[in-house]
Order: C-alpha cells, then structure tokens, then sequence
C-alpha cells in the first residue's frame, strides 16, 4: 500500500475547536500533533541544544527568539514519526515565522499541504469562551450552551455551586480574540498570497468541520511529494 502524507498548519481563534480538529487529524492521519507548547516543554526536559538555550531566555523571563523556536520544530520534525506528515497547532504565529517554516520545510524536502483556517464569528467565539462554569467543591467543568448541568448553576457530580471564572469573562474573551486578530492578519494574507491557505467553516459540528477539512485537504500519494 502506497504511504500517505500530509502536513497542515491549523489556525483559528480561541474558542474556534483548533485542538480538538488537531487531535482528530492527527489521529486519522497517524501523524504527529506538533503543538508548540508541548515541544518546547519536551525540549527543555530533554536537555536539547536548543532546548536548554530555550530555557535559558525562559528563566530570564525573555521571549523565545525565532531562531531558537524554530531550532526547537526542526529537531521534532526530524523525529521518525513526522517523516510522513504532521498537524502544526500553535506555528507559525506571524509572517516572519511563516517565512522561517517555509525554509525550513524546504530544507527537509518537503511541502506544505495547506494553512487551515478554522473561521469562527466573533459572536460565537465569545459565547464559547464565556461559557464555561466551574464547580467551586469539586472542580468540574461544565459549559451552559455546549455541556449544561442538570440544573442551572449547580454541579452534576456534587451539588456545588457553579461559577464563572474571571479568566472566562466575556471581557477576557474579546481581549483574547483581539489579540488574535491582530497577530494573524499578516500571516492569513500571508498564506493566501502564496495560495496555500483553506478557510473552513467553524460553526458546523465537530464531524462536520472535521470531514470538511479531510475534503479541502485530502492526503497525497509519498511518491508524490
């Protein structure tokens, strides 16, 4: 059987179902969920070159340059399980980093399939955002649109009150996607111009934006690549 290959960048705002999509396609796929976050904390606790000159800037409370950031994705990318793809979630952020993946990817060999926006009204985003309650005894989460309790403000598991945490405010919510808005502008016109990127749309179901981005972005044959 022919080896497939796929290798896709996700964007989409806070709240618009970016993580759960990666999941699931990496899954189907049998690639690798790269999620910036987790690598750079695998780095450092392996003691990697760039790991620990990662960490070093970390504990001086500085920013991770990009060329250290982007040494970090090379070394996860040359791992064997990336070899025939991998979902990118959390890089590039801007479209110098855009730029620096590029080259990087070329380096390997390799190309890009496709920056996949998972595109949310800004409505929907903060009412996903805003809705998340906590039970103040035992901790767990309920949502009051996508997963309610029983009973309005009062948890299923034991009877605590629920609450809205400040961080899930719907004025922490707008701040969030703001930010996101102004950072991404400059990376969407940068992969539209190059034509890679596919804009998905995020208020289906879960299945649905998942077999939607299956269809924009089908996997190709390695012998092709």
């Amino acid at each position: 059987m022919t080896a497939r290959v796929v290798r896709i960048i996700l964007l989409g705002a806070p709240g618009a179902g970016k993580g759960t999509q990666a999941r699931r396609l990496a899954g189907a796929f049998s690639v690798p969920h790269i999620a910036t976050g987790d690598i750079f904390r695998a780095a450092v606790v392996a003691g990697s070159g760039m790991g620990l000159t990662a960490k070093g800037f970390m504990d001086r409370g500085e920013l991770v340059p990009d060329d250290v950031t982007i040494g970090i994705i090379e070394e996860r990318l040359r791992e064997p399980d990336a070899k025939t793809g991998f979902i990118m979630d959390g890089f590039p952020r801007t479209a110098q980093q855009a730029t620096a993946l590029d080259a990087l990817i070329a380096k390997l060999g390799w190309r890009l399939d496709a920056a996949v926006e998972i595109a949310v009204p800004r409505d929907e985003l903060v009412r996903r955002l805003s809705g998340r309650r906590v039970c103040d005894d035992c901790h767990a989460t309920f949502h009051v649109f996508l997963a309610p309790p029983a009973t309005a403000g009062t948890c299923d598991h034991c009877g605590g009150k629920l609450a809205q945490r400040e961080d899930d405010s719907e004025a922490t919510a707008a701040h969030r996607i703001d930010v996101y808005d102004q950072r991404t502008a400059p990376l969407l016109s940068y992969y539209g111009g190059a034509g890679k990127l596919v804009k998905i749309d995020g208020t289906a179901t879960v299945d649905a934006v998942f077999a939607a981005i299956i269809a924009a972005v089908p996997p190709v044959a390695a012998a092709t690549i």
